[in-house]
């Protein structure tokens, strides 16, 4: 179950807004006159990734238990019961009054964590405020307007050490689990120019002249998806394989005939719809152009890449040829470095028990979705470790990191002045995702935002 957080307060400190602002929609009823909210009101909350359930509650008012506001309040007080935190509101323009520290001294009776929140505290008028919360006892009182979306990620800071391991996000009921994506058949893909071997090689892993070959170039036209099963000699486990061959890709100069543009089209197409795809590459002719326009459209997509030498049994000086396709690879395709090379052989067979057994690791780590608590616990060190720079005396802050979806990895970063951040500390930050949670060579997305207003609009 998710985290239960709470909002408590008198009426009319911004509750209602503060739990609208969090939900991300208007649920409840905001007006000026206190007194709106009269019921608990439950809501679905995210901040950066940080999933929990939100409750507004009615303002708390000291009156006698048997009236209207009485017994509003004795709702609120069963609210807390079982909650994992509660929000403890005040108004920073109206600073502290009787009934807050009253509430205040309640809260301290009670075994639930307690974030007091000063909100309204939008420009100058809310200071004094702010600062009078430090006495209610509940450390540093969040500063906050809950109108305006100002100060949430102060309180995602705030709550995280409290709900956080227990608020990390959980696949949606519409979204397929990591397992149930990872059970399913490697849809893998072999693509490359024209003549590698790439239906050869599918004919060596099917036992079958399935698909025709030929010394003549070209073909192959349309993309063919053939289902397979193939044991793996390492486990002895069976795995289920999609395989698609595809058309060669030549330098779009050189495609003019209509029927070869239609067939580089599904080799395309053929691309965006596989998990993995295999770069074949001929060892005869080694790391052409061509091969690295390929390689970076796969990687555009977000496709899990791998690279292999195909012809590797009629090679010369194959030690030479192999380092020289590394490093090649990593110069030209300097956003992915270390992606996995194999040298195989589609007429022997060698190399492509090694190469598959490769695939299904490198999906699992193309599908892999690393827990809030992990993933900041690693930005924390990042920025301690290398500090973001201040360009002109303006400091950089980055607040948090979230992951935003898998297949490929995508990742938000959460901070001010973004604009200012250095193209080499964004790939210092996905260099180090990639090292150290986990991606290798997997393409990761890391984008940059700074929080605004949801009802700007």
């Amino acid at each position: 179950m998710k985290p239960q957080v709470i909002i408590i307060g008198r009426p009319n400190v911004g509750k209602s807004t503060l739990f609208n602002r969090l939900v991300g929609k208007k649920l409840a009823l905001v007006d000026d006159q206190p007194g709106v909210t009269r019921d608990r009101r439950m809501g679905d909350a995210t901040i950066a990734g940080m999933e929990f359930t939100i409750v507004d509650t009615a303002g708390w008012e000291d009156d006698d238990a048997e009236t209207l506001p009485g017994r509003m309040r004795k709702q609120t007080e069963v609210s807390l019961e079982g909650a994992d935190a509660a929000l403890f509101v005040v108004d920073a323009r109206a600073g502290l009054t009787p009934l807050d520290n009253e509430i205040a001294r309640w809260l301290h009776s009670q075994k639930v964590p307690v974030v007091a929140v000063a909100n309204k505290a939008e420009g100058s008028t809310g200071q004094s405020g702010v600062l009078e919360a430090y006495s209610l006892g509940f450390g540093d009182p969040v500063a906050l307007s809950a109108e305006h979306g100002e100060g949430v990620a102060d309180l995602f800071d705030a709550l995280w050490p409290i709900i956080g391991e227990k608020a990390e996000g959980e696949e949606s009921a519409d979204e397929p689990s990591e397992e149930e994506l990872l059970s399913g058949p490697l849809k893998l893909a072999i693509v490359g120019r024209p003549n590698a071997g790439k239906s050869t090689l599918i004919n060596r892993l099917l036992g079958e002249d399935r698909l025709l070959t030929g010394p003549e170039a070209g073909i192959t036209r349309d993309s063919i998806a053939i289902d397979w099963q193939w044991t793996d000699p390492q486990t002895g486990d069976t795995r289920d394989i999609r395989l698609i061959d595809t058309a060669g890709m030549r330098k779009r100069a050189q495609v003019v005939e209509k029927l070869e543009k239609l067939s580089v089209a599904d080799a395309r197409r053929a691309i965006d719809f596989a998990e993995v795809v295999v770069l074949l590459l001929d060892a005869t002719r080694g790391l052409e152009h061509q091969d690295l326009k390929i390689a970076s459209h796969v990687l555009e997509e977000g496709r899990a890449l791998m690279i292999a030498i195909n012809k590797w049994d009629i090679a010369e000086d194959a030690s030479k040829l192999f380092n020289g396709i590394r490093g090649a690879l990593d110069e030209g395709l300097a956003q992915v470095r270390g992606l996995p090379l194999f040298a195989v052989s589609a007429r022997t067979g060698k190399g492509l028990d090694t190469m598959l057994h490769a695939a299904f690791e490198i999906r699992e780590a193309w599908s892999k979705r690393v827990p809030t608590s992990a993933l900041n616990r690693w930005f924390d060190d990042a920025l301690e470790a290398n500090p973001p720079p201040a360009p002109k005396g303006k400091r950089i802050k980055l607040r948090y990191i979230t992951q935003a979806g898998t297949r490929p990895p995508r990742f938000v970063v959460f901070g001010t002045r973004l604009d200012m951040l250095p193209k080499s500390y964004e790939r210092y930050l996905v260099n180090g995702i990639r090292k150290e949670l986990g991606f290798d060579a997997v393409p990761v997305r890391v984008v940059l935002k700074t929080p605004k207003n949801p009802f700007s609009k």
